[in-house]
C-alpha cells in the first residue's frame, strides 16, 4: 500500500485483537509504534483516527446514523442533482459503476433510489473502511436491502474497467480527488485525513478515457463548481449545484426497460 503518511492499526478492546491481526496482515500495517494515524477496530466498527494534539474525531463509514441517515430520510429522492445526472427517471434505474467509491456516500444514494451499483475503491485503507460499513449495515432492516444493491470491488479502476468481465455498466460515475488550491476545500474532516494518505488522482484523464470506453450510455464526473474539467473530451452538458457540478458525457439515451 503506497501511503504518504505513517499509520498503525490497533484494537480498541481485547476481543478485537484477532481481527486486527488479520487486518494488519492484509493491509501490511504495523500493530504499534509511532504514527500519524491509527486504524482502529472497536464496538462502533472500523475507524481512522488522526493522532496528535489537534486531531479531529475518527472517520468511519456509517450508513445507519448521522449524515447518511439524514440524507436517506430528507435527501429529495429522484429530484437530487446526482439522480438527474445518472439518468434516473420514471421506469429507469440504470446499472451504475462508481469507479471512485471513497466512503460510498454517493453510491448509497443511488442504491437507495433503486439502482444496482458496483463500487471500486483502489486504496486498501479506504476500501477496508467501506467494506466494514457495508457489512454492519447489512443486518439493519431498513438499510440492509439498500446496501444489498452495492457490490464492492477492490483494485485499480482503470485496470478493472479495461479488463471488465460481464455486462458493461450503463452509467459510470467518477469523483476523482483533484489538487485543491482553495484552502476552504480542505475543511472537511475526511479530506484532511485522506489527502496525506491517498494524495491526488493524477490519472483522472486516463480514468475518464477508460470509463468512456466501457460505459454503454453515459459517464458522469463530479467536480468542484469552479474547477476545470478533466482533460480530454468535453462534456455533453453540465448540472451545477452550490459547491459542485456534474459533468455529463452522453453516449446514448437511457430507455425504459420493457
Amino acid at each position: 500500500m503506497n501511503i504518504k503518511a505513517s499509520i498503525r492499526i490497533e484494537a480498541l478492546a481485547p476481543e478485537f485483537s484477532d481481527a486486527v491481526a488479520a487486518l494488519a496482515d492484509e493491509l501490511r500495517l504495523p500493530l504499534g509504534g509511532v504514527a500519524d494515524f491509527a486504524l482502529q477496530l472497536g464496538d462502533a466498527g472500523l475507524q481512522l483516527q488522526e493522532l496528535g494534539a489537534d486531531a479531529a474525531g475518527p472517520v468511519r463509514v456509517d450508513f445507519l446514523e448521522g449524515a447518511m441517515a439524514h440524507r436517506r430520510q430528507q435527501g429529495g429522492g429522484a429530484g437530487q442533482m446526482i439522480a438527474k445526472a445518472v439518468g434516473i427517471q420514471s421506469g429507469i434505474r440504470p446499472a451504475i459503476l462508481d469507479a471512485t467509491a471513497g466512503l460510498g456516500r454517493d453510491a448509497f444514494v443511488l442504491a437507495q433510489l433503486g439502482c444496482d451499483v458496483v463500487l471500486i475503491e483502489r486504496h486498501p485503507l479506504i476500501a477496508a473502511l467501506l467494506a466494514d460499513g457495508l457489512t454492519r449495515a447489512l443486518s439493519d432492516a431498513e438499510v440492509g436491502p439498500i446496501v444489498q444493491r452495492m457490490h464492492l470491488q477492490k483494485g485499480n479502476a482503470i485496470d478493472l474497467m479495461t479488463a471488465w468481465q460481464g455486462d458493461p455498466p450503463q452509467v459510470i460515475y467518477l469523483d476523482p480527488m483533484f489538487p485543491h488550491r482553495d484552502k476552504s476545500a480542505l475543511v472537511k474532516k475526511e479530506m484532511r485525513l485522506f489527502r496525506p494518505l491517498v494524495g491526488d488522482d493524477d490519472d483522472a484523464p486516463q480514468l475518464l478515457a477508460a470509463a468512456l470506453d466501457l460505459a454503454t450510455h453515459r459517464v458522469v464526473v463530479k467536480r468542484p463548481r469552479k474547477a476545470p474539467g478533466v482533460a480530454g473530451r468535453a462534456p455533453s452538458h453540465v448540472l451545477e449545484g452550490k459547491s459542485s457540478r456534474l459533468d455529463i458525457y452522453a453516449k446514448k439515451a437511457l430507455k425504459v426497460r420493457v
